[in-house]
């Protein structure tokens, strides 16, 4: 048997990152006792639970492409997965992203560079999106561009509960409390100290705590540029078909899509507005009426008569770096592994990066996707891969 198979694991932080890399750890082979910490077992709070849900293939980075790609492919047939009654409300349908003139040139090269990795995005001129999207005004476009397939929306919360569910049926334990620190002796990490005060012996420790994780990091002096920042969805009423109707992103960077009977939809605070958030998860009310709503109305006329319904906020975990994830172990405590900063698509990436780090802890390398881009060096270093793709 091999000796990675075994040992002990601990997982800081059980929504869907750290419940994936638990499940998949159990789906690789590894044997061990499994714990994942949770400080929050309810997942009020969540990045998980309160996040849009939606998976895309139209990234930047070539990594984020194939880790999307998997994603999608896991949703497609969660079934296979997890059973015949598994259900994930999976809608499969592209993106539909607008630029402007400026940007042309950049977008396909960028929809070059994601069919070269696997991915089946389509770039239309003005003319063609209109014919596609009749409902689309496309005054001051300069390109559209959609995915065949790969791409769409899903329900978090069942997703979760289907990778939890699974986890503990492999003997996975999930713990509720919060973390006091990491301990560390030498260049290993040994133990996690909840608050408690009970001390988890480990061999292999996974920080996969979201907007947190650079907190459980205390007293170790390790940087990480990873914090909470405030994203506020929008449910809305509108007099528009949903029939066919796409995730829509906005060159001003405002976003809707269907959900339930409605739409749901957002927009990033500029930047000024966009503070370190722990433990703000008061919606940002005047971006729907000042920002997302004329955006909206500019380019799908039928939303100038929209009726709000309701409102919340939840956490992206940015990485201030690079706006990628970071994966893989730290550079100096090599037992120490990261599974955080996705900025905003840790839910479409979480099936990927459990994956990866199961095949990392159990043998050693990655073996069906080489997530070493996304590493802890280029944080140590300051060394950006900078997704460009940012929403």
């Amino acid at each position: 048997m091999n000796d990675r198979a075994k040992g002990s694991i601990v997982i800081i932080g059980g929504a869907i990152v750290g419940s994936c890399v638990a499940y998949f750890l159990r789906r690789t082979g590894f044997l061990g006792p499994l714990t994942v910490v949770e400080r929050d077992p309810t997942y009020q709070f969540s990045s998980t639970a309160l996040s849009a849900a939606s998976i895309r293939t139209q990234f930047g980075t070539p990594v984020n492409v194939h880790m999307s790609l998997f994603g999608a492919d896991f949703f497609r047939n969660i079934k296979k997965h997890f059973g015949a009654a598994a259900d994930i409300g999976f809608i499969e349908r592209g993106y539909l992203i607008l630029g402007s003139h400026e940007t042309v040139d950049e977008r396909r090269a960028g929809v070059e560079m994601q069919n070269s990795e696997g991915a089946e995005i389509t770039a239309l001129e003005p003319d063609a999106a209109k014919a596609r999207f009749p409902w689309l005004n496309v005054e001051g476009l300069g390109i559209a561009t959609t995915a065949e397939r790969n791409e769409g929306w899903f329900d978090a919360w069942s997703l979760l509960s289907l990778v939890r569910g699974a986890a503990r049926d492999l003997g996975v334990t999930y713990v509720h409390a919060g973390v006091d620190h990491i301990l560390v002796r030498g260049d290993r990490a040994v133990g996690v100290k909840l608050q408690t005060g009970t001390v988890l012996p480990l061999d292999w420790c996974i920080n996969a705590a979201g907007a947190n994780s650079a907190n459980v990091l205390a007293g170790l002096g390790i940087g990480l540029p990873v914090s909470p920042r405030k994203r506020t969805v929008f449910s809305i009423r509108a007099p528009l078909d949903r029939t066919g109707f796409p995730m829509l992103f906005d060159t001003t960077g405002a976003w809707i899509r269907p959900e339930g009977e409605g739409f749901i939809c957002g927009i990033a605070p500029e930047f000024a507005e966009d503070p370190e958030a722990s433990g703000d998860f008061e919606p940002h009310h005047h971006l729907l009426e000042e920002r997302i709503w004329p955006a909206l109305a500019h380019r799908v006329p039928a939303l100038e008569q929209l009726r709000v319904e309701r409102s919340w906020a939840g956490h992206y975990e940015v990485n201030a770096l690079d706006h990628n994830g970071i994966i893989g172990p730290h550079q100096e405590i090599n037992n120490l592994i990261f599974a955080t900063g996705f900025s905003g698509h840790g839910v479409m990436h979480a099936p990927a990066t459990g994956r990866g780090i199961a095949e990392l802890i159990v043998h050693g390398e990655y073996r069906s996707i080489d997530l070493s881009p996304l590493g802890f060096d280029r944080i140590a270093s300051g060394t950006p891969l900078h997704e460009t793709v940012v929403y």
